[in-house]
């Protein structure tokens, strides 16, 4: 393990008034939802409101209701997330910038930033979600967009929270927390337990396709007359009985919630330990200094079946492995794969916020490194008769067998700049310089010397916005700035990390009515794929990185929100709706690429609508609709009538009715997916995969 490392950094945006006293506050990016409606920049914030109204546990649902991000679902239940913002495409969430209360999560975020792990959902208080030129205060993914969870706070006063939800499938969520203030001391324990039986049946099998899931939290603080100190501890266990096999189109077709017997071994397990400390400190009126230290480790191992084509073979009508599917043919040295993986990440970032008057300056650096070490031995296994028979196991080497790490710094100034009463600007410059290398092992024991690789990059990254009020409810807002993804461990020393230049522009207008109307354009020098067993690459690669070309990405992101009244009735209403149009820009001949290709994982219509029957007695209801337009696969599907080379569209409906029996306490009913509508969300790694199926729910929570 390498000694534990040191950064300075600076804090979120710095607020509009002096900094004079310190408080245990989690860090966030935005804050507020008035305050995402009002940023030199577009954002959006999904609030604990909205968490508790639809009784969120899965990320993607959530998602799916704030403009410009795109989801490619997987299981259903959103362990694993693929989210894409704008430009940034989504696989496995590699070019997005993830946090929870302001720490990037992702297992490795330099080295190997796929999103093997993820937050329980069901443990947030919010998401924030920031895009524009404001987001070059976060990295290193600052393409697209930076999404921060915030977790529980400690509560002001002694208090408590209990929600308990079960349902179809043996679908069950707890989420319990206890926390308070003792003089200068405060406290938070909480945990978190999911289960589920699955909505996968698999063949010849009696294993369910579920999932167990516990998420611990301990928090402790302590608030001085000029200082502060907040510990944070997390720890949480996962086993999932997710497969990467999916079905061929006939099959899925028939039956979408089938799993082949092929797959009746797939397991993941997983480990994730993180630990917080931040310390603040106010040096004067107007400067305040913290210093944030972070620790996180995950360890997997996931058990799968490498999939020797099965699936592209019985698409094209081979019998054979239509057979092999099916149970019916016997199959002799299947390989199913440990994809066994340990990642750190780690680092120390010294604050500072300085208020000017008009000018509200943050400026830092961060000092940061992870690192990801691969041993992955394969099981061999006979198909004979439906069943499957252990063989052997072989020990890993080459890409089995790898250590990949990356250290980064990171420096960056913002000043955001109250020019007028109508003028806001925000300036922001970083820095990022990235020293990535993999070593990899022809022995299992490690004896040999290693094939070895590395890449150094570096950018600059400026960008500048503001928003200038035309009138009192009407805003115009726009900006620029340079967008910057790095490779990854596996780069080569002659590959280039991803660049662009992003740009958008839009109104607000805010009375009764708020509405949002925004342009976006991202002109990428060299658009990249970062490939994983989980998402290839478009040239079909499962590691590294791919470059496709000049790429360009545009499109128009719209909002809409009121609460409407009629008598003792309130009808809250929120829309949003998302145009893309994502394109090889210049012919790339090396690739086979043309200019007008369609990028992979990038949907050209998104539209959601939430909509409320609030009454005077607390039985609420509220209903969710959410559309995603089919997408690509690999870059170029819209070459071709190639039917595989591309998901299906979806449009879904939820419906949650809520009965306040107390201030304090609610009963729930939560039925997703209405009207029981499945179709192929993504193809990725091997073969057609549904989304969750019509799932009902009851619910109880108490607030003590």
């Amino acid at each position: 393990m390498k000694q534990q490392i040191l950064s300075l950094a600076v804090a979120g945006v710095v607020a509009s008034t002096a900094v004079a006293e310190t408080a245990l506050e989690e860090i966030t990016i935005i804050g507020t939802r008035e305050a995402a409606r009002t940023l030199p920049g577009s954002a959006a914030l999904v609030d604990n409101e909205q968490i508790r109204i639809e009784a969120a546990n899965d990320i993607n649902q959530l998602l799916k209701t704030v403009p410009g991000i795109y989801i490619m679902e997987e299981d259903g239940y959103g362990l694993r997330p693929n989210i894409g913002i704008r430009g940034a495409t989504s696989e496995r969430s590699s070019k997005v910038t993830l946090m929870e209360d302001g720490v990037m999560i992702a297992p490795a975020p330099y080295s190997n930033p796929a999103a093997y792990y993820f937050p329980t959902m069901a443990r947030m208080d919010a998401v924030e979600v920031l895009k524009g030129a404001p987001l070059l205060r976060y990295g290193p993914q600052t393409t697209g967009g930076v999404i921060n969870m915030v977790s529980t706070q400690i509560p002001e006063s002694n208090r408590g929270r209990l929600n308990f939800r079960y349902g179809q499938n043996g679908e069950a969520d707890l989420l319990a927390n206890y926390g308070g203030r003792a003089g200068d001391f405060g406290f938070l324990l909480e945990t978190t337990q999911r289960r589920s039986d699955g909505y996968k049946d698999i063949d010849r099998s009696s294993r369910d396709s579920g999932y167990e899931i516990s998420d611990y939290l301990l928090k402790l603080g302590w608030e001085g007359e000029r200082q502060s100190l907040l510990f944070k501890a997390q720890h949480s266990e996962e086993t999932s009985n997710e497969t990467y096999l999916g079905l061929t189109d006939t099959d899925f077709d028939r039956d979408p919630d089938r799993r082949y017997g092929l797959s009746s071994i797939d397991q993941m397990d997983n480990d994730h330990q993180g630990y917080n400390l931040t310390y603040s400190l106010v040096l004067g009126d107007n400067v305040k200094m913290s210093l944030l230290g972070y620790y996180n480790k995950y360890a997997r191992d996931w058990l799968k079946l490498d999939d020797d084509n099965f699936i592209d073979d019985a698409n094209a009508g081979d019998s054979v492995a239509q057979g092999i599917l099916d149970g019916t043919r016997d199959a002799l040295g299947l390989e199913y794969k440990h994809n066994n993986r340990e990642y750190v990440s780690q680092g120390l970032d010294l604050n500072f916020d300085i208020d000017l008057g008009a000018h509200q300056v943050a400026a830092g650096v961060r000092q940061h490194e992870d690192e990801m070490d691969r041993y992955q031995p394969v099981d061999i296994y006979n198909q004979v008769d439906g069943e499957l028979a252990f063989v052997e196991s072989v020990a890993p080497t080459g890409g089995n067998n790898r250590f990949e790490e990356a250290d980064a710094t990171s420096l960056w100034l913002v000043d955001n700049w109250q020019v007028s009463e109508t003028l806001d600007v925000n300036l922001a410059l970083r820095y990022e310089n990235v020293d990535s290398s993999r070593k990899q092992y022809a022995s299992p024991d490690r004896s040999d010397s290693p094939r070895q690789r590395s890449n150094s990059s570096d950018a600059w990254l400026p960008g500048a916005s503001f928003t200038y009020q035309l009138a009192d409810n009407w805003q115009l807002l726009a900006g620029v700035h340079r967008g910057f993804s790095p490779l990854g461990g596996g780069a080569t020393e002659n590959q280039e990390p991803e660049v662009s230049v992003n740009w958008e522009v839009g109104f607000r207008y805010q009375g009764d009515w708020f509405v949002e109307a925004i342009g976006f354009y991202s002109d990428f020098e060299n658009s990249t794929e970062n490939c994983s067993n989980a998402s290839p690459c478009s040239n079909g690669a499962k590691s590294g990185s791919f470059v496709t070309g000049q790429a360009i990405v545009q499109g128009l992101e719209f909002q809409l929100g009121t609460e409407l009244e009629a008598g003792n009735l309130r009808v809250p209403l929120d829309l949003m709706y998302t145009y893309t149009q994502a394109e090889i820009s210049k012919d790339n001949p090396t690739e086979g690429f043309e200019d007008g290709d369609q990028l992979a994982s990038v949907p050209e219509n998104t539209f959601s609508l939430r909509v409320g029957l609030e009454t005077a007695m607390g039985w609420n209801n509220y209903v969710v609709a959410k559309y995603i337009d089919e997408m690509c696969v690999s870059v170029g599907c819209n070459n071709g009538d190639d039917r595989f080379g591309r998901t299906r569209d979806l449009f879904v409906i939820d419906l949650i009715s809520r009965y306040e029996l107390t201030p304090e306490s609610a009963v729930y009913l939560k039925v997703e997916n209405v009207f029981d509508d499945q179709s192929i969300v993504s193809r990725q790694p091997d073969g057609a995969r549904p989304n969750k199926p019509q799932t009902a729910s009851v619910g109880v929570e108490w607030r003590f």
